[in-house]
């Protein structure tokens, strides 16, 4: 059992007696009432009713008072690690890449319009030994010749003095003045030579007939036709082998003239018969003129270097 307190030992106050385990009278009275009190004054503390008897009213109530108002020293608690979300991974969805056949744009292809087939119009006769040509003029190449009385087929279509045939299924040009809507008579014999009523002589020259050798009937009619309307035309020219032209086919006629205006006249005469002679062409004097143009007259021609020419020294007739 302990000894109590000697009465000489003088009061503390209470916080140093709580606060400091070292003091004498402390220990004492805490052996005494078998409690212990650690340095740290984390250890158990005293209740109330274990405090010495002998403390203090007023005291006590302070030391419980506090004890009651003292919060626990709160834990830390450990601050929590922030997961990082895994960052989503998009998988770039792959292009497709078109094709040749999806990236070109189909072409339309433009139906070709088809050429109407020619039709017949009608059918005419061949008054004449005739060229067939390719074109509408004579500087076309010359396809077949039709002779006389040949029954031909017509379209319809015409250009200038020419008109269009069918010959087996392909269309082909002619002089529409050697074709007649009537058969033609053919002849038999020659016939005696006479004045036809057109005034235009179909006689032999008394000048000769040399220069109808490799001409063609209509050529030997506007020879015979015009040396006897002009019989003193000395010379003439006709059929020039290898010249790719009308004279190598015997279809031209050149008039040797002896004066300008003996070749006026002849030219001028030549354009006012040229139906009944078959005339498609006349050439002189630097001047040409043909049945297509009538109505143009007279056109220049360009500069060819010399007098033959530029046919200033003939008159120069095709058929």
């Amino acid at each position: 059992m302990a000894s109590p307190r000697p009465k000489h030992v003088k009061r503390r106050p209470l916080t140093r007696r709580l606060g400091v385990i070292a003091a004498p009278v402390a220990v004492a009275s805490a052996i005494a009432a078998g409690t212990v009190f650690w340095p740290d004054g984390e250890s158990s503390k005293p209740a109330a009713s274990d405090l010495p008897s002998d403390l203090h009213t007023e005291d006590r109530d302070q030391m419980s008072a506090r004890d009651r108002d003292r919060s626990p020293t709160p834990t830390k608690s450990p601050t929590p690690t922030k997961t990082k979300s895994p960052t989503k991974t998009t998988t770039p969805t792959p292009t497709q890449t078109p094709t040749q056949a999806e990236t070109e744009t189909p072409t339309e292809t433009a139906t070709p319009t088809p050429t109407p087939e020619p039709t017949v119009a009608g059918h005419r006769y061949v008054t004449t030994g005739l060229n067939v040509r390719t074109g509408p003029g004579e500087d076309s190449s010359v396809a077949t010749t039709l002779e006389f009385g040949t029954r031909v087929a017509i379209t319809g279509e015409t250009d200038g003095s020419w008109t269009q045939i069918l010959l087996d299924d392909e269309t082909y040009w002619v002089a529409g003045a050697y074709l007649s809507k009537t058969e033609p008579v053919p002849e038999t014999e020659e016939p005696e030579p006479e004045e036809p009523d057109d005034g235009i002589s179909s006689a032999p020259c008394e000048s000769g007939s040399e220069v109808e050798e490799g001409l063609t009937d209509e050529a030997i009619r506007v020879h015979r036709a015009v040396c006897a309307e002009f019989p003193d035309v000395a010379s003439y020219g006709g059929l020039r082998p290898g010249d790719g032209g009308a004279h190598g086919e015997g279809r031209a006629l050149d008039v040797m003239i002896s004066s300008s205006s003996q070749g006026d006249a002849i030219a001028e005469w030549v354009r006012a018969n040229y139906a009944e002679l078959g005339v498609t062409e006349v050439i002189w004097s630097q001047r040409i003129w043909t049945v297509e143009r009538s109505d143009e007259g007279w056109r220049w021609m360009e500069d060819r270097g010399s007098d033959t020419a530029n046919h200033y020294d003939h008159v120069h007739i095709t058929v």
